[in-house]
């Protein structure tokens, strides 16, 4: 008798923990809304814009899982001196959350590397590789 009360007790357990675990993402984001965020580089929105010296190029929005994700550069004397993502995905607080970490992460190893060449960041794989795409057609428009 003791064995099936823990055994019921048991399985009641797991079944409340199971049915009661939310999912982390709730599907892909609508992607008719998109964020400016407040980052490193120039604004605008023209494919390329030329001031003293320094253009911005403005790669193609590249649809992900998650949302669109676009990539701006600054470039000057040959060498990219600022990066804006004007486009990401931010329909959730999911998305805001990997978002917030990833793009400052992504943005500062592009100066670094003056190249499309970095590493993705774990855990934001779909923003990465849209990231990455983006900015490696914004680097060839750019002639860099």
């Amino acid at each position: 008798m003791r064995r099936i009360v823990l055994w019921s007790l048991s399985t009641l357990t797991v079944l409340v923990l199971l049915l009661g675990y939310h999912t982390s993402t709730s599907g892909p984001a609508d992607t008719s809304i998109v964020a400016t965020p407040a980052r490193q580089g120039s604004s605008g929105s023209s494919d390329e814009t030329t001031t003293s010296e320094s253009s911005t190029v403005t790669g193609p929005s590249v649809d992900t899982r998650w949302g669109p994700v676009q990539v701006a550069l600054t470039v000057a004397g040959g060498k990219i001196t600022a990066v804006d993502v004007p486009v990401y995905p931010t329909q959730n607080p999911k998305d805001q959350e990997i978002n917030s970490y990833a793009l400052p992460i992504l943005v500062e190893e592009t100066l670094q590397a003056q190249s499309a060449s970095i590493d993705m960041v774990s855990g934001a794989t779909v923003t990465s590789q849209g990231y990455l795409q983006s900015l490696q057609e914004a680097i060839d428009e750019a002639d860099l």
